[in-house]
């Protein structure tokens, strides 16, 4: 019969789709919340068992329990990115619960704009430690557990991996350094069957941003105002991009920054 008479062919992408959905297991770090806890539900409702790893235990086994009583299965454990072993023993939970890992998100991270005469050795130190050598940990980590079976990688960058903010010069650098460390491990991994890319979004409607915007380190109504697309990002999009770029829709996309940015590094003109 054809689609005429009430059926049609099966597409490509339905089928990696269909495959997609069912039993992998995803590591999201800093899963309790914000862009992570968007993810985690995100691939959760694909049917992927869930580990969300977040240096708030408590908030990591909630946020494990919601998607556990939607259906499927999720975990939830203790993890602070800028300790290797508790890194090592996130991605080994994975394994132990579930017998696998095919993927890892880190969403983990903070911003605390600060002038930079004036900042804080320990905080510049602190932001480097959180957003660049947590993200290597987590990689490292994760990449021996998935061995040559594969898997693929999604870091959280931010447009400031392109775009220079005053008051955030531990920020922009750390998350440069992570566009730059997503393309040394692509190539390096590559051979491991090992895929790895970030996502990079402007400003997203998270709990984070709201604390800034109340603090006065971020002018909403200009913010919007400076993307082409007029409004912030939802932690939604962002799980969207996420998804895709662990799925086998991507299968040839490996060492990319994809930004969802609303047009803002595109948009050059004021």
């Amino acid at each position: 019969m054809d689609e005429a008479q009430g059926l049609r062919p099966v597409l490509r992408s339905e089928v990696l789709n269909m495959r997609d959905t069912i039993g992998k297991v995803v590591v999201v770090f800093g899963g309790a919340g914000g862009i992570g806890g968007a993810v985690g539900a995100r691939l959760h409702s694909q049917g992927a068992r869930v580990v969300i790893a977040d240096l708030n235990a408590a908030q990591a086994e909630a946020e494990a329990g919601l998607l556990a009583a939607e259906g499927g299965e999720a975990l939830g454990v203790a993890c602070d990115i800028t300790r290797p072993e508790l890194c090592e023993r996130a991605a080994q939970a994975a394994v132990d619960r579930f017998g696998r890992l095919d993927g890892v998100v880190n969403c983990a991270g903070i911003s605390e704009p600060h002038d930079s005469l004036t900042l804080p050795s320990a905080d510049w130190a602190r932001m480097v430690d959180v957003q660049l050598n947590g993200t290597f940990y987590v990689a490292q980590a994760c990449a021996r557990q998935m061995g040559d079976a594969g898997g693929a990688m999604v870091f959280i960058t931010s447009t400031n991996a392109e775009a220079a903010f005053p008051r955030r010069a531990a920020y922009c650098a750390a998350k440069a350094g992570v566009a730059m460390l997503t393309k040394v491990l692509a190539i390096e991994w590559a051979q491991r069957r090992i895929r790895v890319n970030a996502v990079g979004p402007a400003y997203v409607a998270t709990g984070m941003t709201e604390r800034n915007i109340a603090a006065g380190n971020i002018d909403e109504d200009r913010v919007k105002a400076r993307i082409p697309l007029g409004r912030l990002a939802q932690p939604a999009d962002v799980a969207d991009a996420v998804a895709f770029l662990l799925s086998e829709q991507a299968s040839f996309i490996t060492g990319h920054s994809l930004y969802v940015d609303g047009g803002w590094l595109a948009y050059g003109y004021f």
